[in-house]
């Protein structure tokens, strides 16, 4: 069933009421002020310069009709009014508040009210997890509990769920109400004193790819910083240029790459949900060229989604000729993945060249690396044994020749922004030499102040010099950031290195396994070794057809990966997923071992 939204006009007594539009707002080639790379001291004063411009946010229905549009000086205006509605409930400056993140323009108004008020907004995820409505309610309990948080927000939607989730609380919830609860409110009289660069922007929930999520504690100084560097730096923000997404709001690229950059460049963004663009990806593309977009983001299975579900007629009157910047990271990319997007929409005029693999997280704020700009998607190929037994990049002279043995390929992610420090060390915090696989460390300017409330987990990441310990295993391939996996979700076998997003992607390759329904850890058996596990999540119940398709991955793992492997074909819904969509291979396993079906 289509949603459908009424635009709030805010009761005001304050300065003059910003026209309502259901006109889409301009991009910067039809401003009327100059682009600012996010050379601001915090976010309102980012905000109080866009509201000058005529850009803004366009919001946009699973059908792909404009619904509503907020030019920043009308977000401006809302925010402030909405600012001191919240004062009136009399929290203390700091206090957290948080935001049910869904797609919509409550979202984008509530979290700038906040930086007005002096308050930390926190973006709450609206992901179902394995058992449904309990387990998400849990989860939403959880992070109240964690941010401490004094009100909390969200649409109709969504509230029963959050209304639920704070009766759980350990701690008390001062004020819950969906957004026309806080509306009605009157507005205080004490003077809106916004956050200043040394407070809290926000608090930022890790996605939980391997624990339960922490909460990143990022200061106005470290995402102006990665603002800056972003679209200065990263996307080179220019006149003329137009985002869309369908990233979740909850999560960092979602929010810091294409909410908060695009308001700190000027540039105006059109936005559609997560859940529509699953439904309904060719969405993505249509908005792309109707609006002569030129910047979008997207993991990777974005992209293979998109290729994989369009159909001849979506394909007919799109122009996507002006798309310059397609932004992959958040997980680990795979050409291949990419080079079928790219010949598929290659009759749009969709050129290759526009890929612009990055490298990033939410304890940076958001980015780390990005490669160059107009160079599409560069891969090192390198000796996959060699790798796997000795961590030693021993390169080969292309991608699947002039090797004895297997090759592995692995996208470079560029060169770290301007003010980050890169170090690759062994498992004991000892810097590696060059042609040498370790953790990636890295020191910023937009690295997190911490977890909150956490000090044993920011101490184990995080040095008293400022060093990150991002968990993510990489090499330097020149100056180039690249990715070789993540160091905590490592299987070894018999003393090899065996990345799980490898026996995903055997597994994935296969026509009956969609992407994303398959994940892979490791168990430790009866004799104490450890045993690779690879979880397919399969629609049919059918136990003969089950049957072989667990005997004809474990063939394929073997031969492909020359290692004996546990697989189970379970029912759908029952993978764990993080605030991101992606599998969780911490928690299925958990919930694997918890049903004994491992």
């Amino acid at each position: 069933m289509e949603s459908s939204y009424a635009v709030i006009s805010f009761p005001h007594d304050r300065g003059t009421q910003a026209a309502e539009t259901t006109k889409p707002v301009k991009t910067p080639s039809e401003n009327n002020i100059p682009i600012r790379h996010g050379e601001f001291e915090t976010l309102t004063h980012a905000l109080d310069y866009a509201a000058k411009g005529r850009t803004g946010y366009n919001f946009y229905s699973r059908r792909g009709k404009l619904y509503s549009s907020i030019p920043y000086s009308r977000l401006r205006h809302d925010a402030r009014v909405l600012a001191r509605k919240l004062l009136f409930l009399g929290v203390s400056r700091g206090s957290r508040v948080a935001i049910v993140a869904n797609t919509h323009p409550e979202f984008v108004k509530f979290f700038f009210a906040c930086q007005y008020a002096g308050l930390i907004p926190v973006p709450l995820p609206i992901v179902m997890h394995l058992n449904g409505a309990k387990a998400y309610i849990r989860q939403i309990s959880r992070l109240l509990d964690i941010c401490q948080a004094r009100l909390a927000v969200a649409s109709e939607e969504f509230f029963g769920y959050l209304q639920k989730a704070a009766e759980e609380c350990t701690h008390q919830v001062d004020f819950i109400g969906k957004p026309e609860d806080f509306y009605v409110l009157p507005e205080s009289s004490v003077q809106l004193r916004p956050l200043e660069k040394s407070e809290l922007a926000y608090l930022q929930f890790t996605s939980g790819s391997t624990r339960f999520p922490k909460g990143v504690m990022i200061t106005q100084d470290a995402v102006m910083s990665n603002l800056h560097a972003i679209t200065k730096h990263g996307i080179k923000c220019r006149s003329g240029d137009r985002a869309v997404s369908w990233l979740p709001y909850y999560h960092d690229m979602g929010l810091v790459g294409l909410v908060l950059s695009t308001m700190a460049s000027q540039l105006s963004v059109d936005y559609f949900g997560t859940t529509d663009f699953a439904m309904r990806p060719g969405l993505w593309l249509r908005l792309m060229a109707e609006n002569r977009a030129t910047i979008s983001f997207s993991p990777p299975f974005g992209f293979e989604l998109a290729a994989l579900r369009l159909r001849s007629s979506d394909l007919e009157n799109l122009d996507l000729s002006a798309w310059r910047v397609a932004g992959v990271g958040a997980e680990m990319i795979r050409p291949e993945l990419l080079e079928r997007f790219a010949r598929r929409l290659e009759p749009c005029g969709f050129n290759p060249t526009a890929f612009l693999a990055c490298y990033g997280m939410a304890e940076c704020s958001l980015a780390v690396s990005f490669a160059p700009l107009g160079k599409g998607i560069q891969v090192d190929s390198v000796d996959a044994e060699r790798l796997a037994s000795h961590r030693e990049i021993v390169p080969v002279p292309e991608r699947g020749t002039g090797s004895k043995g297997r090759v592995k390929t692995f996208v470079k992610c560029g060169t770290p922004l301007p003010g980050f420090q890169v170090e690759i060390r062994d498992s004991f915090g000892k810097a590696v030499p060059a042609g040498k696989c370790g953790i990636l460390f890295l020191r910023g300017p937009s690295v997190m102040s911490g977890y909150l409330g956490d000090k044993d987990a920011t101490r184990a990441v995080l040095s008293e010099d400022g060093w990150l310990n991002t968990g993510d295993t990489a090499y330097l391939s020149g100056q180039d950031v690249v990715i070789t996996g993540r160091s905590k979700d490592l299987i070894i076998i018999n003393g090899r290195n065996i990345w799980p997003q490898d026996l995903e992607y055997v597994a994935e390759n296969l026509d009956e396994v969609r992407i994303g329904d398959a994940c892979a850890f490791s168990i430790t058996g009866e004799d104490g070794k450890e045993r690779a596990v690879l979880v397919i999540q399969y629609k049919n119940g059918d136990r003969q057809i089950k049957e072989a398709l667990t005997g004809t991955l474990r063939g394929l793992v073997l031969k492909e990966l020359g290692i004996d492997c546990v697989v189970k074909v379970v029912p759908k819904n029952t993978l764990v997923r993080t605030t991101s969509g992606k599998p969780s291979r911490s928690a299925t396993k958990k919930a694997c071992l918890e049903m004994g079906l491992l």
